[in-house]
């Protein structure tokens, strides 16, 4: 069952067309990641399902009612922002409920509301403290608290770890995770850091210039990108792209600087398409060493950068002039100059049209 549609959705500021015809459903108790770069529309369209912008054109159907032109306060929703946002002078059970005072909720209904959200959160300790004696992640806590009294179907979270350091965000992002598994509620999150929506999300909407380039599980968006905005968008760090030319013989290869890497095994989405194309192929799909030379396509790189990163090591190389990346176990020691033996199975690279940048 679907718990939102968006249809045919359309916002301008003026001649300025920010969202584009924009249609998604998200199912019930799904959870969706809006993700792409500052300026893409993730935002916006999330401002718009929570009615805090006006559309120019289309719907916004939330558990079947259209919501297009309801106040925020009606639509079913409960949203978490970046900034906490919390009133400093009250305790966190004074913030939990202060939104169920306003609505005249019975006083009984608040407590339970109260106790319950924050069992889930595992914040009762900190009822009684107020805002400025949390930490970041506490105050996060409180924050998604407050939109989880209101008892609805419906979650929107706005980049809500964006403020948090890489440690705490790390911990949250799994506290979400655990929200949602035990909620079972439809969530939809905005964020621009392609791990959070890799672990967190059921399927990822990829967005650029208010529209969304590719809609799929995060297995699919980042094995399978529909164009070369995609490929370079996910993934840190990010694909290797060669330029090249597709012979699309009877058995096609990919030409570029004097190499030829057989296509065979390539998983091509329809005939192979001769002229100039990009290959990718990400770093951790690259194998080093005696393992290189078994693999469908084995060269030689020279080393320029080594960035150890602990578990595993990022080498930076050249490859017949082109910049290529891949890691190597962390205990790998290479140094700049070295020359090493790559390889990768073709079957796991993605290949693009260079003129329309779509994938082949």
């Amino acid at each position: 069952m679907t718990s939102v549609s968006v249809r045919d959705l359309t916002l301008k500021f003026g001649a300025l067309e920010v969202l584009k015809s924009l249609s998604i459903d998200i199912d019930e108790g799904e959870f969706l990641v809006l993700l792409g770069p500052s300026g893409c529309g993730k935002s916006t369209l999330l401002n718009c399902i929570a009615g805090l912008l006006d559309v120019s054109d289309g719907q916004i159907i939330i558990s079947g009612r259209n919501v297009t032109w309801e106040e925020p306060s009606n639509r079913g929703i409960g949203m978490v922002f970046q900034s906490y946002a919390l009133y400093p002078q009250m305790t966190v059970e004074g913030n939990l409920g202060f939104g169920l005072k306003n609505a005249r909720m019975p006083k009984d209904e608040i407590v339970s509301r109260i106790t319950r959200a924050a069992e889930v959160l595992q914040i009762e300790p900190l009822l009684k403290r107020k805002p400025a004696q949390l930490s970041g992640g506490q105050r996060q806590r409180v924050a998604i608290g407050r939109a989880l009294v209101r008892d609805v179907e419906v979650f929107l979270f706005d980049e809500p770890l964006s403020n948090l350091d890489a440690k705490l965000r790390a911990e949250l992002r799994v506290e979400i995770k655990r929200l949602h598994q035990k909620l079972q509620n439809t969530m939809i999150y905005v964020t621009h850091d392609q791990i959070e929506a890799l672990t967190l999300a059921d399927r990822i909407a990829v967005m650029r210039a208010g529209t969304i380039q590719q809609l799929g599980n995060p297995h699919e968006i980042y094995n399978r990108p529909v164009n070369l905005y995609v490929a370079g968008f996910m993934g840190s760090p990010g694909m290797n792209f060669i330029p090249g030319d597709i012979d699309a013989g009877a058995s096609p290869v990919f030409r570029f600087a004097g190499q030829t890497i057989d296509l065979a095994s390539y998983p091509f989405s329809g005939p192979a398409k001769p002229g100039p194309g990009i290959f990718g192929i990400r770093p951790e799909h690259i194998v080093t060493g005696d393992a290189a030379s078994s693999e469908r396509y084995s060269a030689e790189v020279e080393v320029d950068v080594v960035e150890p990163m602990g578990a595993d090591t990022l080498v930076w190389g050249v490859l017949d002039g082109c910049e290529f990346r891949f890691r190597v176990d962390g205990q790998s020691e290479y140094r700049s100059g070295d020359k090493v033996r790559v390889g990768f199975d073709p079957a796991r690279a993605s290949i693009f049209d260079a003129s329309t940048e779509l994938r082949l």
